[in-house]
């Protein structure tokens, strides 16, 4: 979705946070995808390890032969 993400927002000024979210939001493909996203506001931990054990228990589908890049990341239960 980036590249349709650059294509949106090519030429106007990323003045703010508040621009920046509307332009993404705003963002559709050629066949109609949406792009939904939203401001967080929250404060993230710089450096956290994740051990191997947390690693494993994340719900990841690799995708096709480039699972590494291709991939879905999906809710655990």
């Amino acid at each position: 979705m980036f590249c349709f993400i650059s294509e949106n927002w090519v030429g106007r000024p990323l003045a703010d946070v508040e621009s920046v979210v509307s332009l993404i939001f705003n963002t559709t493909t050629r066949k109609g995808l949406k792009v939904v996203c939203q401001l967080y506001n929250g404060v993230y931990v710089r450096a956290k390890k994740v051990s191997d054990v947390e690693f494993e228990l994340i719900n990841i589908l690799r995708i096709g032969s480039h699972g590494k890049w291709n991939y879905k990341i999906s809710p655990t239960k």
